[in-house]
């Protein structure tokens, strides 16, 4: 057998959810827009941190930033059309993880850095 080429689109996309904290930033955001307070909240991240994932994932037009001119201004993330098709991918890991790990039985341990 030959060896086996890796398509650039599916070593970017790997790539993409790879990297520390993405695929969980778009987890919280299938549950639909969210300022960016409530991201912070939910994820055990530094907000310097996850501002960058943020821009990042607006780069690869995942993720939506939306400013309303408001006193004081507000900033809400929400997923564009190409980060919500993402939804089977990262349920499919959800469901994955929750069939095949008990709380004591991660392999590895969980770095929240």
């Amino acid at each position: 057998m030959g060896k086996m080429e890796l398509c650039p689109k599916i070593e970017a996309a790997m790539q993409l959810l790879g990297k520390r904290w993405m695929g969980l930033i778009i987890y919280v955001l299938l549950n639909g827009p969210q300022r960016f307070g409530q991201l912070e909240s939910c994820l055990p991240i530094s907000g310097k941190l996850l501002s960058e994932r943020l821009k990042e994932l607006e780069k690869w037009g995942i993720v939506k930033r939306q400013v309303y001119p408001e006193v004081p201004v507000r900033v809400v993330y929400e997923l564009t059309e190409r980060g919500k098709q993402m939804e089977p991918i990262i349920s499919a890991i959800h469901q994955w993880a929750e069939h095949s790990f008990s709380e004591d039985d991660f392999p590895v341990e969980i770095n929240k850095d």
